[in-house]
């Protein structure tokens, strides 16, 4: 694919997105992003848009300002710790799935970009309740009318220095990266290298659909 993308971000207000909007920015292969947030960002670049929009569940007033987009990185989620499983479904199933109809609605040709999990559950079928959730909210955003659809399964990221939604545990952690990425290489990546594998999928594909940790950090070396 030419350089010249444009994509749209969700949850650019959390530590994943905002680590992902940070590439983007930084990218000269995306020329416009567009952020749909529930409160602002604080983040002003020249190639950034926000639309500020409360209800997520009811996109028809702002569905005309989300069509000529090349791909969407879809970072929105929240933890299942202290969250029943129907109210997590609605939250990370119900809310993704319906986005997504819309995007593909009005952007047929667009790559879709799921942050998932590592342990997500494919079989839907497994003891872990979000496990389940994610694995069934990445088998049905696979059956949408999407160019592509990718599913990333990252584990611990490290964050990116100097953003500022770096949830706080990660301050009592990040010094020990280095023995992670050693012990654990399957589990280990950076938010740097998300973003990139991202915009790498949205740019030249993917021969695989659902993306661990190891598929992200080759395809970040690709960008």
């Amino acid at each position: 694919m030419n350089k010249d993308l444009r994509v749209i971000i969700t949850g650019a207000t959390g530590m994943v997105g905002e680590g992902v909007l940070h590439e983007c920015l930084q990218s000269p292969d995306i020329t416009a992003v567009l952020l749909i947030n529930r409160k602002p960002s604080g983040v002003t670049h020249p190639k950034l848009k926000e639309i500020i929009h409360s209800d997520f569940f009811e996109l028809s007033s702002i569905e005309g300002q989300l069509s000529g987009y090349d791909a969407c990185y879809f970072c929105l989620g929240v933890s299942a710790i202290g969250m029943n499983e129907e109210d997590y479904y609605r939250m990370t199933y119900t809310l993704t799935l319906y986005i997504a109809q819309v995007l593909s609605k009005v952007n047929p040709e667009m790559v879709f970009c799921y942050v998932s999990g590592s342990g997500t559950d494919s079989s839907e079928k497994g003891r872990v309740m979000w496990a389940r959730v994610k694995g069934k909210t990445e088998n049905d955003l696979m059956n949408l009318p999407f160019k592509k659809v990718y599913a990333f399964r990252p584990g611990y990221m490290q964050p990116t220095k100097g953003l500022k939604n770096v949830k706080k545990y990660y301050n009592y952690m990040s010094w020990m990266y280095p023995f992670f990425r050693t012990v654990f290489p399957s589990f280990v990546s950076t938010l740097k290298e998300l973003g990139q594998a991202m915009i790498a999928v949205t740019k030249d594909g993917y021969p695989k659909k659902v993306l661990e940790v190891k598929d992200i950090i080759k395809l970040a070396k690709s960008v």
